[in-house]
């Protein structure tokens, strides 16, 4: 018999107008909570959120980007609930798979016990949604809470607490389903800006880590990573009107926005050693009214050459060749 207990969707938000409707479609049909925290939208996406029956929504009032404050938020209001819980966090680009609103799996899920950690296969839609990226090994999106803490960084932080030790509940039948790459310019504006942000506010990593980390979409994922998308995962959600297939980003990003902020306060040449220079800047400072300051690439042939080669070799990262120009890259500053 499954134990009675309330399912818990927690997520963050910041101008996610774009898919926001499906999302929050797609979680009220499992959910029994829906808690969104949001930090200064200014998309429409607040308004919607406070809209939306059965959605308690959150003001995330943080000047400034940090996962483990939000994600706090959210805890403690989703601990407020009385009874057991099972949390699942979601990002709003995010949904569980359609065909969990008949999977039996709720009931190992309910007769999990506190402190389980829950783990489903990411399923990355990409363009076309014929095909998905899908990580071997399988990612925290669960917990059945008993009140630990929750600890972590700034940023690619658990989005749930993971007590040392915990027991540990592989999901196979419910998969977390991910439509960042559907929208495939955004997403690289998404990269674009993790990149500006970590070089100018996290300070932590050298300039060509970061280009791996935010180019692991180039190249470098396994063929054996790539599956046929089950139609499963969204039969039931279009049967009931959720279209997750006409999903269209904004043209102009907050995430691109920002970065234009950031090369005014620091100038172009600060961040002359990231990729983020195919992009025209000076264009997206005049969309936003701010023409005053050029904007252009600074980077020299020998940095632009740099990241040709970067790109080149981002799927050949085991290459002996490739490991010396890393190495020589490291012994002159990147």
């Amino acid at each position: 018999m499954e134990a009675h207990y309330s399912r818990i969707c927690v997520t963050p938000t910041r101008n996610e107008s774009w898919i926001l409707k499906p999302f929050l479609a797609a979680a009220r049909c499992w959910a029994d909570h829906v808690i969104v925290a949001d930090q200064a939208s200014t998309d429409g996406t607040l308004e919607l959120l406070q809209a939306t029956p059965g959605v308690d929504v959150i003001l995330n009032d943080s000047p400034r980007f940090d996962e483990l404050h939000r994600q706090r938020l959210l805890l403690h209001r989703a601990r407020t609930i009385s009874g057991k819980r099972v949390l699942l966090a979601l990002d709003a680009d995010e949904a569980l798979s359609a065909n969990c609103l008949n999977s039996t799996e709720w009931e190992t899920i309910g007769a999990a016990p506190p402190g389980t950690i829950l783990r489903f296969r990411w399923v990355n839609i990409l363009p076309g949604f014929q095909q998905a990226w899908i990580p071997p090994e399988r990612s925290l999106f669960g917990f059945v809470d008993d009140e630990s803490d929750h600890f972590g960084t700034r940023i690619h932080n658990p989005r749930l607490p993971c007590p040392h030790g915990a027991p540990v509940l592989d999901l196979e039948e419910i998969t977390v389903l991910h439509f960042q790459f559907v929208a495939w310019e955004r997403m690289l504006s998404k990269q674009r800006w993790y990149m500006a942000w970590e070089h100018a506010s996290h300070r932590k990593k050298s300039t060509l880590d970061i280009f791996r980390e935010y180019h692991h979409m180039c190249g470098s994922w396994n063929e054996c990573e790539i599956h046929p998308i089950d139609p499963r995962w969204l039969a039931d959600y279009e049967r009931l009107g959720i279209d997750y297939r006409s999903v269209k980003s904004e043209p102009l990003t907050w995430w691109d926005q920002e970065i234009v902020k950031m090369l005014h306060e620091h100038g172009p040449h600060f961040f002359r050693k990231l990729a983020i220079w195919n992009h025209d800047w000076n264009a997206v400072a005049a969309a936003m009214g701010q023409t005053e300051v050029s904007l252009s690439d600074p980077r020299s042939h020998f940095e632009t050459m740099v990241h040709r080669l970067l790109t080149l070799t981002q799927s050949h990262r085991a290459n002996r060749a490739v490991r010396a120009f890393e190495h020589f890259l490291r012994l002159t500053g990147w």
